[in-house]
């Protein structure tokens, strides 16, 4: 299993970023699968997530009507538009099939219950004012 994140990169404030995450080993609507952020000295938070089967999206908070994640079932690619960026968005993304859940009650913890434990390398997303 792999999971290949890309498309970080600098930006001002205001613009936009699209994240790419390859996967191989296992089709990508079997699985819930998000993105996570990692800002320095603090905790890893979920930004957005997709279920499995339907893909139906949840946000974060912090992600909602600005980020929008979806899937490319053909490409096996999960994505995450972000427009409209500030700076406390600056963080390290990463892809994740880590979820204790994703659906109707929101996004979940990490922390997987069915093995389904892996992480892409990140991708770093610098927002300048």
């Amino acid at each position: 299993v792999q999971l290949q994140a890309s498309g970080g990169g600098l930006v001002q404030v205001g613009g936009s970023l699209r994240l790419s995450c390859a996967v191989s080993g296992f089709a990508l609507d079997l699985y819930a699968i998000g993105w996570f952020r990692q800002a320095p000295g603090k905790e890893r938070e979920g930004v957005a997530c997709i279920s499995s089967g339907d893909g139906s999206p949840v946000y974060a908070d912090s992600a909602r009507g600005r980020f929008t994640i979806s899937r490319d079932n053909a490409k096996n690619t999960l994505y995450l538009q972000m427009n409209n960026l500030k700076p406390g968005d600056t963080a390290v993304y990463y892809c994740s099939t880590d979820l204790l859940y994703c659906g109707e009650n929101g996004m979940g913890p990490i922390g997987s219950l069915n093995g389904m434990d892996y992480w892409g390398k990140g991708t770093q997303v610098t927002v300048s004012s």
